[in-house]
């Protein structure tokens, strides 16, 4: 690529943007009742995303036939890495064109994008930083491991190494906001990418090794002490197992042995990604996230990144500083809605940057929306390689499946955000191991179980429902069917008024047809069928 500060077509297109296009405030979270949506030109905005593959985003010509195939999909944003290495390819000298090409095809496709700051850290390790970061070992150092020595991971505790990060960073997002802070195609920062020491339980460098038999910081301690009531209980149960002390060295204060190694380690990540948001921030303050490579069964600190934002030292990020907005996990195991719970608490919004795409994403996303009122939903590896006429979607595309979700979500998204946060909206995942769950809405228990009606019972299901009246819920999903009772009043019979079946054309419901008879299992259920996604209406009454 030929390296320069801005090319002259982009700096035209820029100082040419539409009229209508004026600054009506950058990208923020607000609190709306128990949820937190993404505000983007004033409106709560639902990132229905995908993630690139690592490399995609290097080169613009290789990106320009996926575009449209992203936008058909359908994807309203796009998460995809910005490479310290390709930003800053001498100290000091700054490249711009990708910033600015990935912004102007993501426009002209009609689609937002979430950057992802690939710098110090990408997986644990460090192979997006600049060559002259990686040669430099003196100025900036590697992580020691007890095995291994030396490996190509920097270390966080390098003051030096975090200033030159921060200041590119914060170029970066001076740039992001001169070339975009009136359009808001840019709507949110992922800041490194899955961090934490991987191949050893922490750093064992020289000034890690002093840092560790030294006292624990006073910010972490004094924020410990204050915040005691709401700590994550699973980090509040160690400080106490080891006896709430208020003064000592990591392992006085939390214990010997890999999970105090974790506890240090995330303090140090904490503490050098906050600065290096922090930077940021102080040039654009659209809303930062960091993500995290979870812990698998059994696993310890190491052959997972020890140090990175995992629920039970998550904490500790928070002590370290306030530029970071959400903490999210990247979600690929099986136990989704597990996971979830554990992020989505303490006041922490719930925004999921990585997880699986094909049928079991468009399953899970109608959970993470309707059950935990997600900022959004992003599969990993979305693009597919470039062809020169992109072809429409098969049935046999894994895309497709979750492009059947995304295009009824996309149709609810402002019925959905208009209910976030009031206790009107539920979402749900069933399958044979749990077959039913119930729910209360509007002073109603909905019994939601598998479909099995006619000896075809449903393998799995999913699906959200929304209270959009009295006695009037909103429903959308596959493979589940509902039954309505009175909690409070056992003795009155709830029956099915009415169902309708539908669609949503710019937020006005178009009805289709009236569904009865095996529909609606004469009348007994409301039901939603496992051959395709269905929306419905459904009115219920009460008799004695």
């Amino acid at each position: 690529m030929k390296h320069s500060i801005l090319i002259p077509v982009i700096l035209v297109f820029f100082l040419t943007k539409p009229v209508q296009a004026q600054n009506r405030g950058i990208p923020h979270l607000e609190k709306y009742g128990t949820a937190t949506q993404l505000v983007v030109d004033g409106k709560p905005y639902l990132i229905l995303g995908a993630e690139l593959h690592n490399s995609s985003s290097s080169n613009l010509d290789y990106m320009r036939p996926i575009w449209p195939e992203l936008a058909a999909i359908p994807l309203n944003t796009v998460l995809t890495p910005l490479s310290w290495e390709l930003i800053e390819p001498r100290e000091g000298q700054f490249d711009f064109s990708l910033v600015d090409g990935l912004i102007r095809d993501a426009r002209e496709n009609r689609l937002h994008l979430v950057f992802l700051w690939l710098a110090s850290w990408k997986n644990g390790m460090s192979s997006y930083a600049p060559i002259w970061v990686k040669q430099d070992t003196k100025r900036f150092p590697r992580v020691i491991e007890k095995e291994a020595g030396a490996v190509e991971i920097l270390s966080p505790l390098s003051q030096e190494t975090m200033k030159a990060d921060a200041r590119a960073f914060a170029a970066t997002m001076r740039h992001i906001r001169e070339v975009d802070g009136d359009v808001h195609t840019v709507l949110m920062m992922q800041v490194e990418n899955e961090v934490g020491v991987l191949g050893d339980s922490r750093d064992r460098s020289p000034a890690a090794n002093q840092a560790f038999s030294g006292q624990v910081p006073a910010q972490l301690l004094n924020y410990m002490q204050q915040h005691r009531d709401t700590l994550i209980p699973e980090f509040r149960q160690v400080w106490e197992a080891a006896g709430a002390k208020t003064t000592g060295t990591w392992e006085e204060v939390f214990g010997p042995g890999a999970g105090t190694d974790k506890i240090f380690m995330a303090w140090n990540y904490g503490h050098y990604i906050q600065q290096v948001a922090a930077a940021g921030k102080a040039e654009y303050p659209i809303p930062y996230y960091v993500n995290t490579w979870l812990a698998g069964p059994n696993a310890v600190p190491g052959q997972y990144p020890s140090g990175g934002p995992l629920p039970e030292v998550m904490d500790l990020w928070k002590a370290a500083g306030s530029s970071i907005d959400i903490y999210s996990p990247d979600i690929y195991a099986k136990n989704f809605a597990e996971w979830c719970d554990r992020y989505n608490r303490e006041g922490n919004p719930m925004f999921i940057p990585e997880t699986r795409g094909g049928t079991l994403g468009g399953e899970n996303v109608f959970y993470a929306v309707g059950a935990r009122e997600t900022i959004g939903f992003s599969p990993f590896g979305i693009d597919i390689p470039p062809r020169e006429t992109p072809p429409p979607l098969t049935e046999a595309d894994p895309n497709n499946e979750l492009g059947k979700s995304y295009k009824v979500l996309q149709d609810l998204a402002p019925i959905i955000l208009e209910h976030e946060g009031k206790d009107e909206l539920t979402g749900f995942l069933l399958d044979q191991d749990h077959p039913q769950t119930n729910v209360d809405l509007d002073g109603y228990q909905l019994q939601v179980r598998l479909d099995e009606l006619f000896g075809s019972e449903a393998k799995s299901a999913a699906g959200l429902i929304i209270t959009i009246g009295p006695g009037e819920f909103l429903g959308a999903g596959r493979g589940f069917m509902v039954t309505f009772s009175r909690k409070d009043s056992p003795s009155v019979h709830v029956g099915i008024g009415a169902v309708d079946e539908g669609t949503f054309s710019e937020g006005a419901w178009v009805p289709g047809r009236r569904l009865n008879g095996d529909e609606n299992n004469q009348g007994k259920n409301w039901r939603f069928p496992s051959q395709r996604i269905s929306v419905e209406k459904v009115s219920v009454y009460q008799y004695e």
